[in-house]
């Protein structure tokens, strides 16, 4: 893109020099000619009205006293009817210009100089001229070049920012570029982040009411088929062992369907090396709470795993920093390592404020709920977006206050090119 705008706005300096370089040079070449041309003129004139006063007081034809008005290296040549050719000067050449004048009884004045100086002028005359041209060519390409810069760098951004959008890092981006158009795209990905962002939630929210209104149904329709299936009625008891066996299909045909949708929401996931992207993460937050005089402390044993989506553990991960940049104090800790269970990586976000009210801690996760002016959505996105990629996010410590996102290590299955032997199961 960078290139393109640059070709662009050199062609366009370059046809511009052009189209004012030639007439200028065409009109300098010329100017510096006619001017040549009335000082020669002007000279013959001067020395026609001497030797008309010499004619008019029938006197002789005196050159000596018109000899500073010849120029140097030209040559004076006056010719009267019947009378001899008179000359004064130096021969020029064959390369000269001449300007004739008429005087008394029929004679002229004729002054020829050589054209030499003339076609040195010219060329000192054409050559400032590409001079000017060049000189105008090389300060389009450095302001081209500072302006296909300015412009390719917010446009890189902007697509950053979009395919970041794409891996489900929704958090907005107050940068902007002093472009209106790329402001209007930049305010309308904001938009579209927190737009997607609400819905990923209402997802999240939905699957999980759904799938927890179904169990309990479930749990509660098998239980009551159980109980059935010892009825003293042979009959009662058949057709409950059957509607029983209908309910267990139900219930591994929903799960099933939570697998595959839980599977699709994960579809972007891929293993990341914690050690290289939690440093690069914090780097992001460690100027804003400097500025606050605060410090950032990033904290990775071992060399962990983890299974998840760039852009959603980016967002998670800013989430916890922004909410211990704005709510809590003092230093902030993001500490990597292995859980307690296996195949299991806890992502710890803690700060030494004063942590959270024991009022607000079973709220905290509840989209809209703030206890302290914000939207309220930051945590409860964070929450949806862990889940989505098969994690947990939970409050383990209300003071001092410390988030603990659980991950996945990954599997080998989990590797491109690498297949695992599939388990069997009885049926």
């Amino acid at each position: 893109m960078r290139r393109r705008i640059l070709l662009a706005i050199l062609l366009a300096v370059a046809v511009t020099g052009a189209a004012l370089g030639i007439p200028l040079g065409v009109t300098g070449l010329l100017l510096v000619e006619n001017l040549a041309r009335e000082d020669l003129a002007s000279s013959a004139q001067r020395i026609a009205a001497i030797l008309d006063d010499q004619l008019a007081d029938a006197r002789p034809l005196d050159l000596d006293q018109v000899r500073a008005a010849v120029p140097r290296a030209g040559r004076l040549t006056v010719e009267r009817p019947g009378a001899t050719e008179l000359r004064y000067g130096t021969d020029p050449g064959e390369d000269v210009i001449v300007e004739s004048v008429p005087i008394a009884k029929g004679g002229t004045v004729e002054l020829a100089i050589p054209a030499a100086q003339l076609r040195t002028r010219q060329t000192q005359v054409a050559v400032a001229v590409v001079l000017l041209v060049v000189l105008s060519v090389g300060i389009g390409t450095i302001v081209a070049t500072v302006t296909a810069q300015r412009l390719a760098r917010p446009m890189r951004h902007v697509a950053g920012r979009a395919a970041r959008l794409g891996g489900g890092d929704f958090r907005p981006d107050p940068r902007r570029y002093g472009v209106g158009e790329l402001d209007m795209v930049a305010e309308a990905l904001d938009a579209s982040g927190t737009a997607l962002a609400q819905l990923v939630q209402r997802e999240r929210q939905l699957v999980g009411d759904v799938s927890h209104q179904l169990r309990s149904r479930l749990t509660a329709l098998q239980l009551r088929l159980e109980t059935l299936t010892v009825h003293p009625n042979s009959e009662v008891a058949e057709d409950a062992r059957a509607a029983q066996e209908q309910a267990d299909r139900l219930a591994e045909a929903l799960n099933e369907l939570l697998a595959a949708a839980r599977a699709a929401s994960e579809v972007g996931a891929e293993p990341v090396d914690l050690p290289a992207v939690l440093p690069e993460i914090a780097g992001e937050w460690r100027q804003l709470l400097r500025a606050e005089g605060r410090a950032l402390r990033v904290r990775v044993s071992g060399a962990p795993m983890v299974r998840a989506t760039p852009g959603r553990l980016r967002e998670v991960v800013g989430v916890l920093l922004d909410n211990a940049l704005r709510h809590g104090g003092g230093t902030v800790t993001v500490t990597a390592r292995r859980g307690d269970a296996d195949g299991t990586v806890v992502v710890e976000v803690s700060d030494t404020g004063g942590g959270v009210p024991d009022e607000l801690a079973p709220h905290i996760f509840e989209r809209g709920f703030s206890g302290a002016g914000s939207t309220g959505v930051g945590l409860a996105l964070a929450r949806a977006l862990a889940e989505a990629d098969g994690g947990r996010l939970e409050l383990s410590v209300k003071r001092p206050a410390t988030f603990s996102l659980f991950l996945r290590v990954p599997t080998p299955a989990d590797v491109a090119d690498v297949r695992w032997p599939p388990e069997r199961t009885p049926r």
